[in-house]
């Protein structure tokens, strides 16, 4: 699992560390290990150029530049504030070799050493002219650290900011460099090493991996003993005549999940369709462990009183989610992509994807429920505070159905017993990889992606590679 902490968590692991690394030696470390990966990601015989700003940010990139410069290896230097530069870094780096410029110009690798974690969103001034240059030019950019210009603590990019191919950053990831859109300036992101991580607390976001299924495995996998009726039944209000698709998708995610039984309970004449497609479908009210609602149901709520008629946990999708109860005294998760969260919060699409997190933690909040919010990096967020974001899947995933599927793939881990959180978490981890399988680099399919859950549960229960 894949952890982030927030500015001031990490400034406190850094003085914990530097007691014993000392903070020239953590800087040393930094700087270090930022030249090995330069040396690594930039051919040898490309010229590059460090963009340096004040403070430890910049030292780091100063005495990496110096590590770095070698008789097969160009390096330049160009100061964002001669005044304010890390003087011992800056020593070293034009003692090993580097060159001084004034101004970027047409160097293809950059590294972006300008602002750290402590600095305000959003570059002025020279910052931002860097930024645009780097932008027009298509520049390789390495960050440092985090990409300049991001917010780091809370995933957004309220102005200018650098877009790194890779950024390696020090002793844990941080919130912007797994959500929102500043994970998307991110790049490939490498962490290395510095020595924090005995000083680090409570992460502030977590990203499930494929490699954790052991961790679900316990709870997942059916007993010798087990029956349908121990497994999990799944209750389903999905589709309408209007879109019957979406009742096909839905219980097609649900039987690609854990879940024993699904009981379809929508109207008659799409309950016989869903049964000639599927026959292991029970068309009868009767016991449940969990509901799934709302994928493309009617706007009306009939489907979601329900469901919650029946007192157990729940996954309301789609229209459902126009007609929620004030607040749930059950476990819930809502499942809205960014259009339908800005209609229940009241406020525009585009301030939901500009700041997703936020956004999904009020709505957690305000309705005591779990929410997963589907986007190019899903967020789910717990009412108690808790939060992960799934890095999975692939942008040939925006396709009609998709989201049916996921919600029935997530209503099946609850009926199997996972909490809202859980479920969500490992649905949408699971729902990505399908999607990466099903046509590598290549358009795909709802039903598709159904089709490969099975196989992809299974492999990450045995601890399979994605």
């Amino acid at each position: 699992m894949l952890r982030a902490h927030l500015v001031e968590d990490i400034r406190s692991a850094e003085v914990g560390a530097a007691e014993l690394f000392g903070w020239d030696g953590l800087m040393q470390r930094a700087a270090n290990a930022l030249a090995d990966r330069l040396g690594e990601l930039v051919p040898a015989n490309e010229t590059v150029l460090f963009l340096i700003g004040p403070g430890n940010n910049g030292g780091d990139g100063l005495f990496a530049a110096a590590r770095l410069c070698g008789p097969a290896r160009a390096v330049q230097v160009c100061l964002l504030d001669p005044e304010r530069a890390h003087t011992a870094g800056l020593a070293a780096a034009l003692g090993a070799g580097a060159e001084l410029v004034e101004e970027p110009a047409d160097q293809r690798w950059v590294v972006d050493a300008l602002f750290g974690i402590g600095s305000t969103p959003g570059l002025k001034g020279r910052a931002a002219n860097f930024a645009a240059w780097a932008e027009e030019t298509r520049a390789h950019v390495i960050s440092v650290d985090v990409p300049s210009g991001i917010g780091v603590d809370t995933g957004t990019v309220p102005g200018a900011a650098f877009a790194a191919r890779h950024t390696v950053t020090f002793g844990t990831r941080k919130l912007g460099l797994l959500a929102g859109p500043a994970s998307l300036r991110s790049g490939d992101v490498d962490l290395v090493d510095i020595g924090l991580a005995d000083y680090l607390g409570q992460a502030a976001i977590e990203s499930l991996e494929f490699a954790d299924g052991s961790l679900f495995a316990q709870r997942l996998r059916p007993e010798t003993t087990d029956h349908k009726y121990t497994r999990g039944v799944l209750g389903v209000l999905a589709g309408s005549m209007q879109y019957p698709g979406a009742a096909h998708l839905c219980v097609a995610g649900a039987l690609s999940g854990p879940t024993s039984m699904v009981r379809f309970l929508g109207e008659r004449g799409l309950a016989d369709r869903v049964i000639d497609r599927n026959p292991e479908v029970v068309a009868e009210a009767g016991q449940v462990q969990a509901f799934v609602v709302g994928s493309g149901g009617p706007d009306e709520d009939g489907p979601v009183n329900q469901a919650l008629a029946a007192h157990v946990p729940l996954v309301i999708d789609a229209a459902g989610l126009s007609h929620l109860p004030a607040r749930f005294e059950l476990d819930a998760l809502l499942t809205p992509h960014a259009g339908e969260l800005a209609g229940m919060l009241d406020c525009a699409r585009a301030e939901v994807e500009a700041d997703p997190v936020t956004h999904a933690q009020a709505a957690a909040r305000r309705w005591n429920a779990t929410v997963l919010l589907k986007g190019p990096r899903t967020i789910i967020a717990s009412p108690d505070g808790r939060l992960r974001v799934n890095l999975s899947g692939t942008a040939w995933l925006a396709t009609a159905g998709a989201g049916d599927v996921l919600a029935g793939f997530a209503g099946s881990l609850l009926a199997a017993g996972l909490d809202a959180f859980d479920a969500g978490s490992l649905a949408a981890l699971l729902h990505g990889v399908a999607a990466e399988r099903v046509n590598p680099g290549g358009p795909i399919t709802a039903s598709g992606v159904a089709r490969a859950l099975p196989l992809t549960l299974a492999d990450f229960l045995q601890g399979a590679e994605a």
